[in-house]
């Protein structure tokens, strides 16, 4: 678990770090102006920047000859991500073989798990709606990242109610499965792309019909189990280290449900923590 922040000045920056890893050799980390940043202490109290700069589209890959040199050559830095999980587990092991009596503190988990809430207004595109209504939606999601690739790739379990209206007598709650992308996954902001590719949705919706004047109407409740392949965009905005305000704009498309006429107008604004 990381420690308090300190202040130290490097190269002439003053800056705000965490210490992840304490041994041998310390591993620094901290969130600076959007950007993760790492640096190495060793047992001389000498601190340097992890730098992985790009020069001609290439990676550089600086900081895996750094703890190469750091580490006597003991341990291959060939696999080594630049991400706190991977560098903590590194320095970690290095300092375990190194000192007897060290103590790990590092967690070997590499799920991260975050949990929300959302709410919003959805026309539900795949349903009958002749007049195109919105009605609101809320519901809640669990989300599991794989910390070693800087979330980048995550799945989640999401629950969802539409409530029902008088003129769009339908609503429905929401099982899904899903699996998301961050095409942009900065500190501070990732964009992502959604798709849903399992739901089961327990439906329930009041049809009228009007035959020769005569108006009759019919309840129907309904259960059921797709692979429907729902696609939407997203986004999180860090607001502190462990929280996020989320946007969505969901359910652009599908691969194997049709549209009802209407274009989706389905839009939430929520709030998810770290667990």
């Amino acid at each position: 678990m990381s420690q308090a922040q300190e202040l130290y000045m490097i190269e002439g920056e003053e800056l705000q770090l965490k210490t992840e890893v304490s041994g041998k050799l310390d591993l620094l980390w901290n969130i600076i102006d959007g950007n993760y940043r790492y640096f190495v202490r060793t047992d001389t109290n000498t601190i340097v920047e992890l730098k992985n700069t790009k020069v001609d589209g290439k990676y550089q890959f600086e900081y895996r000859d750094l703890l190469t040199e750091l580490t006597d050559n003991s341990k291959s830095t060939k696999r080594l991500n630049l991400t706190l999980f991977s560098l903590s587990e590194f320095i970690d092991d290095y300092n375990s073989t190194v000192d007897s009596t060290y103590e790990s503190t590092v967690s070997r988990n590499k799920l991260l798990f975050r949990l929300g809430v959302f709410g919003g207004l959805t026309n539900s595109p795949f349903v009958t709606n002749p007049d195109n209504l919105t009605t609101p939606l809320f519901g809640g999601e669990l989300e599991v990242l794989d910390v070693n690739q800087i979330s980048r790739h995550a799945a989640f379990f999401q629950i969802k109610h539409v409530l029902e209206q008088d003129e769009l007598q339908y609503s429905t709650t929401e099982l899904a499965l899903g699996y998301r992308f961050r095409a942009i996954n900065k500190a501070k902001f990732s964009l992502y792309a959604n798709v849903k590719f399992a739901t089961v949705n327990f439906s329930n919706a009041v049809v009228s019909t009007n035959t020769n004047g005569t108006i009759t109407t019919e309840e129907f409740n309904e259960t059921a189990f797709d692979v429907p392949f729902i696609f939407g965009i997203g986004a999180d905005i860090r607001i502190s280290e462990n929280s996020f305000i989320t946007l969505a704009y969901n359910e652009l498309f599908a691969i194997l449900l049709d549209n009802q006429g209407n274009f989706s107008q389905d839009f939430t604004i929520g709030y998810k923590f770290n667990l």
